[in-house]
């Protein structure tokens, strides 16, 4: 089924994009033991609250859903969604450091280094297992987007200076949103 069609198929509802400091974010997400229809909407869910944030990618756990659920698209067109079930990472190679951001932290902007290369083994949307290898853009976000199911996030991996510069710009930024 193309991205297209499943996504007309399915009804789809924006979900709410937790925030940091929200220690729901910090969960370890379980994996899926079938792809139910719950899950078939969920997924149509984060494709259509990840395109209108808008974002190239988003975990589960990012809309209070604690799975190893992802979607991602990192296409100029916003037509190649990719959906990730229970992704694991089994090679990596290489390094590359890129400009990460984060739905889940709104504004902040650092780069990250990370693997150049991912080799990833998952399910798709119908539960089919498959492998994927990955560089670039689309290594970086897959990366990023495990991190999350592991209850990671990417201001994890800077210097406590820096993530110390960012908490205070989200507490600012939440007290004049008050």
């Amino acid at each position: 089924m193309q991205n297209d069609d499943f996504l007309t198929a399915t009804s789809m509802a924006l979900r709410t994009i937790l925030h940091l400091p929200d220690p729901r974010l910090r969960r370890q997400a379980a994996p899926v033991t079938e792809v139910t229809p719950a899950i078939r909407q969920l997924i149509a869910d984060m494709a259509a609250t990840m395109y209108a944030a808008p974002g190239v990618g988003l975990a589960a756990i990012q809309v209070d859903e604690p799975v190893r659920v992802v979607v991602i698209d990192v296409s100029e067109e916003r037509n190649a969604l990719l959906v990730l079930i229970n992704p694991e990472i089994i090679a990596t190679d290489g390094e590359q450091t890129l400009e990460e951001g984060c739905l889940s932290v709104p504004g902040i902007y650092e780069p990250v280094t990370r693997a150049a290369h991912v080799k990833i083994r998952a399910r798709d949307r119908d539960g089919a297992p498959f492998e994927l290898a990955a560089d670039g853009l689309l290594a970086t976000c897959i990366q990023h987007e495990i991190d999350h199911l592991d209850g990671r996030l990417f201001v994890d991996r800077l210097s406590r200076l820096k993530q110390g510069r960012i908490r205070k710009k989200l507490e600012k930024q939440s007290r004049l949103a008050m």
